[in-house]
């Protein structure tokens, strides 16, 4: 039996294939995966090819691709009616449980980001993060850097470098690998003022959407990050997690400890029953509202360099990632 994540990669392909009129090979498909917002390479897309074919839901063609049948037709149709609300969180959770970072050892996945960036605009893009991260618009200063070709089942697309950040959900899952149970609520945009976050300007719930709210907020060129840093106030991303109120002391203690292995960017613990940042907050819980990675990438693209990101997009082994 495969696993959740797998299935919705399956799902995803005949969707892909399913909307062309004809065969389609696997590395269109890897194209359109990444353009969805999923880090996989042809590799990962012939594995998940063979088991289409084996269930019957798909027909290879030779080396021209596939297609889809029409028993794949009535699977497709089934999956995207049960499928519809809950993909963002259901990715998030999944993730959240592969992160098993220890902070007593130094090893374990963290759950990163991936931004593809044009090989010529590398230098520059690059500048620009280190920049961003030096004035604390990140949760870690490490990054991974992925080439065409690796090992790593991350897709890279021609003429391209893909840059792993750390992404803020990594917090929840070192709060669920020791013991605090969490729930990730919203991203938001953070309003600014005098270098301090002053309350949430927009918030869009992790539940019912497919489309991280991350991301819309990128898409709407929202931020103001590098005009944050420079002046003190501006527009940066956030999101926001939930966990009793019991608990508040013990997430305390794990996110100051992380702190050590250049994990931060908590800006509270909020009190409970209590909005943080005028963001609702349920009885018995406490929120904890958490300056989001993606923030040194936002920053790219305001300086005019076009970037690809897909933010919560898997996990890395985070002794591999370096400081810029």
């Amino acid at each position: 039996m495969t696993d959740l994540n797998v299935e919705r990669k399956l799902v995803e392909i005949m969707r892909i294939i399913s909307e062309s009129d004809k065969p389609v090979g696997t590395r269109l498909i890897a194209d359109e995966l990444h353009n969805r917002g999923y880090a996989i390479g042809e590799r990962g897309v012939r594995y998940h090819l063979r088991i289409l074919d084996e269930r019957g839901f798909t027909k290879k063609h030779g080396y021209i691709g596939r297609t889809i049948t029409e028993r794949g037709k009535k699977e497709l149709s089934d999956a995207l009616i049960s499928d519809r609300f809950g993909f963002v969180i259901t990715k998030i959770e999944e993730l959240m449980y592969k992160a098993n970072y220890d902070m007593e050892s130094g090893k374990g996945n963290v759950i990163v980001n991936i931004t593809n960036i044009d090989k010529d605009d590398y230098d520059n893009a690059t500048d620009i993060i280190r920049y961003a991260m030096d004035h604390g618009a990140s949760i870690s200063p490490r990054v991974g850097i992925i080439e065409e070709d690796t090992d790593l089942d991350i897709y890279v697309p021609d003429g391209k470098v893909a840059m792993a950040t750390v992404c803020s959900i990594t917090f929840d899952g070192l709060l669920l690998k020791n013991g605090v149970p969490v729930v990730p609520v919203y991203g938001g945009l953070m309003q600014m003022e005098d270098y301090k976050p002053t309350g949430f300007l927009d918030l869009i719930s992790y539940s019912g959407t497919s489309i991280d709210p991350i991301k819309i907020f990128l898409r709407r060129k929202s931020t103001s990050i590098l005009q944050a840093i420079d002046t003190g106030n501006g527009k940066m991303l956030a999101n926001l997690r939930q966990i009793p109120a019991s608990a508040a002391q013990r997430a305390a203690e794990i996110m100051e400890m992380a702190k050590k292995d250049d994990i931060s960017g908590h800006i509270t613990i909020g009190e409970s029953d209590e909005d943080v940042f005028y963001a609702p907050i349920e009885r018995g819980k406490v929120g904890i509202p958490v300056m989001v990675g993606i923030n040194s990438v936002a920053a790219v693209e305001e300086a005019g360099i076009n970037v690809e990101t897909n933010p919560v997009a898997t996990v890395m082994e985070y002794s591999k990632m370096k400081k810029l």
